[in-house]
């Protein structure tokens, strides 16, 4: 009797698996713009009912501990890092540079969510933070950088699809120099409206390029060999 058939042992399991990869990695892809969705209305209910000083402040204040949204805040923040995570699951196979650099902004955005600021999330070289501050703060920086260098590693990557490129090139053109203005106001005007105003930019840029990216991603679903359409899939 013939032993049955394991996926990706016969050249039938082998078709079987290959048709499986890219459903997957298109289903983690719808639910990281679910978890983009949530994690971006958390962070502004946050925000905007929180005790914070508005656009004079940094987006992190509206989780500091003793203020009643922090929890939403949090939750907001972990859904984000959740979002960059599955994003990274999902992009195609070829680009592991961006994959590696979307899942080490995950680390950095959960950490960011989990070490919280002091009041008025302080920050050299205009004021004194306290190491809490500095791990907050470096972690934000960085989970920011990684996902603006993972959209201009897809930008210039061959392996990425046109959808994939259009959408890095966009959100690369928008938020490298916004991330440059940022560098530059914290440290020669510091905490004020200024660097408040386009660090919110920023993070909507980021949001809008996962949110559009995990869409060109989850779209692939119908597209994926063996679906409704029998075409190959176009990202």
């Amino acid at each position: 009797m013939a032993e049955p058939d394991r996926a990706g042992t016969t050249p039938a399991g082998a078709r079987q698996a290959r048709r499986a990869r890219p459903r997957a990695r298109a289903a983690a892809a719808s639910v990281a713009a679910g978890c983009v969705l949530a994690g971006t209305v958390a962070v502004t209910v946050a925000v905007v009912a929180g005790p914070g000083p508005g656009l004079t402040g940094y987006v992190s204040e509206a989780g500091i501990a003793g203020s009643a949204y922090a929890p939403t805040y949090r939750i907001g923040v972990f859904a984000l890092a959740a979002a960059l995570l599955l994003l990274a699951v999902a992009l195609p196979a070829g680009l592991r540079a961006a994959a590696g650099l979307l899942a080490a902004g995950a680390v950095c955005t959960a950490l960011s969510g989990a070490v919280t600021c002091s009041d008025g999330c302080p920050l050299p070289p205009f004021e004194t933070p306290t190491v809490a501050d500095l791990v907050h703060g470096g972690a934000s920086i960085a989970a920011m950088a990684a996902t603006v260098l993972a959209m201009l590693v897809i930008s210039f990557s061959p392996v990425a699809g046109p959808g994939l490129r259009r959408v890095a090139r966009c959100g690369a053109a928008v938020a490298l120099p916004l991330a440059g203005a940022v560098a530059v106001g914290l440290v020669t005007v510091g905490r004020g409206s200024l660097v408040g105003g386009l660090e919110r930019v920023l993070l909507a840029a980021g949001v809008g390029w996962g949110l559009a990216t995990a869409t060109v991603l989850g779209l692939a679903r119908r597209n994926v060999p063996g679906g409704s359409t029998g075409r190959k899939p176009s990202m």
